[in-house]
């Protein structure tokens, strides 16, 4: 059975990944997400259905276009495999409860958000909006299903609590955390405060250190001025779900 929702999960989330790979691409220029069909970047040639199977066509294609033959981005092919071995991930770390489907909207929006971020230095709010209301939703849904009520109570406050903590330290320092970070951490806090409050700190930790570390790392080989214009919500969001699937033993160490 197990083995059976690992499969299901992964399959479901290469689709996913070819979405989001739209969404990111469309929605920070004002495009639908819906028509028209995938085109080529160079020849501007419609993607055939056959050319357009997530991971699979890009390996068959060699990364190449079949009109132009130019070279196809492989952000793409990455973001496919990427959600779908987080889909994975969340099937094993939750099973098949009322929640998993929560997890899996929450993964498939950071992805998304983390795309944009890194392409665009931009938390777009009519991405981050949407991501948090259904999040939301489907995390009342779960605590309806199997009467998880203290759960939902304390990802409601792991809400409040990592917003607030985000928002300090944008009014502190602005240039060093945009409000867009502060607003993403909302829906970050919500999914690790389902786990207990303990592990949003545990998460949002373990974002600020990835992001310290590669920033750090920028420096040491780049320059301070590149390393400044570091994308920090990919950073947020490894950290998050790294706390959501490692932070328990985390924790519990913490809390002897």
């Amino acid at each position: 059975m197990t083995a059976l929702l690992l499969a299901c999960t992964a399959l479901v989330g290469l689709a996913v990944g070819s979405f989001a790979n739209v969404v990111a691409h469309r929605v920070p220029q004002r495009v639908s997400v819906v028509a028209p069909r995938s085109r080529c970047g160079s020849c501007g040639v419609a993607v055939r259905s056959l050319d357009n199977v997530p991971v699979l066509s890009y390996l068959l294609l060699r990364g190449r276009c079949r009109s132009c033959g130019d070279t196809i981005p492989i952000r793409y092919v990455v973001v496919e495999a990427a959600t779908s071995v987080l889909f994975a991930v969340m099937a094993l770390r939750f099973g098949l409860s009322p929640v998993l489907p929560a997890y899996l909207w929450v993964v498939a929006s950071l992805v998304v958000i983390s795309v944009i971020d890194a392409e665009h230095y931009l938390v777009l709010n009519r991405v981050l909006y949407p991501s948090v209301g259904v999040a939301a939703a489907l995390f009342v849904l779960a605590a309806a299903v199997d009467g998880s009520w203290s759960n939902l109570l304390h990802a409601a406050v792991g809400a409040v609590a990592a917003f607030g903590v985000m928002a300090a330290v944008h009014f502190v320092k602005p240039s060093g955390l945009g409000f867009g970070d502060v607003r993403l951490s909302a829906l970050l806090g919500l999914a690790l405060g389902w786990l207990g409050v303990a592990q949003v700190a545990v998460g949002m930790f373990f974002g600020f250190l990835l992001g310290s570390v590669f920033g750090i790392a920028l420096v040491l080989t780049t320059s301070r001025t590149t390393a400044s214009r570091l994308p920090f919500a990919p950073f947020l969001a490894a950290g998050a779900l790294l706390g959501v699937v490692a932070g328990g033993p985390v924790v519990h160490a913490w809390l002897g």
